[in-house]
């Protein structure tokens, strides 16, 4: 059963209120970026506190500073002015749970959902898979910390990143709903 006749019920709901936003500016308003995951548990509008309109949000599998992230926090601030950087990642995230073999190995064997239990992620589908997985680095998270510390590091040396943008980062806690901050990772990326 889809889910579409939700989605569409919900956007004509908040079409009939939408008021003035499609006045808002291009630019984002409060001048900053996030970077962070596709999971569903977070929501950076209010665990950031954002408004549209507010900010940019730049969501990935685990949050990680892949090359179309750092594409789009570089026209965040290239061409739309952004000032500060956040990279934030989360307690209890899926990219801890596998690696970049298990993952070619899960796709080599089906293209279908594999399933999670207490020794990892597993296939439960029937073939054909493929074995372009292997050419992929999924970006797969083995410390939660050292990961942020590594995506901002590689965002602070990147050579299309100035060096008077700071970059912060923390880990958001899926059960608190608090923003716990890297000391390394924020002084790593510590504007020069």
């Amino acid at each position: 059963m889809s889910v579409r006749p939700e989605v569409i019920a919900a956007n004509t709901a908040y079409a009939e209120n939408f008021g003035n936003k499609g006045s808002l500016a291009l630019p984002p308003a409060r001048q900053f970026a996030i970077l962070t995951c596709m999971d569903a548990r977070l929501d950076p509008a209010k665990y950031a506190g954002l408004a549209e309109g507010d900010a940019h949000v730049i969501r990935n599998a685990g949050g990680r500073a892949s090359d179309d992230a750092i594409r789009s926090l570089v026209i965040s601030y290239k061409l739309l002015g952004t000032a500060e950087w956040f990279v934030i990642h989360h307690t209890d995230c899926g990219m801890e749970f596998f690696t970049n073999e298990v993952m070619s190995g899960l796709l080599a064997s089906s293209l279908e959902t594999a399933a999670l239990g207490a020794n990892g992620f597993t296939d439960i589908g029937k073939g054909p898979g493929s074995t372009e997985g292997r050419y992929i680095n999924w970006l797969t998270i083995a410390d939660a910390e050292g990961s942020v510390v590594e995506d901002v590091a590689r965002i602070r040396n990147h050579p299309l990143v100035p060096k008077n943008i700071p970059v912060y980062g923390y880990i958001y806690d899926v059960r608190t709903g608090r923003l716990v901050e890297v000391p390394a990772a924020t002084a790593v990326g510590k504007a020069s």
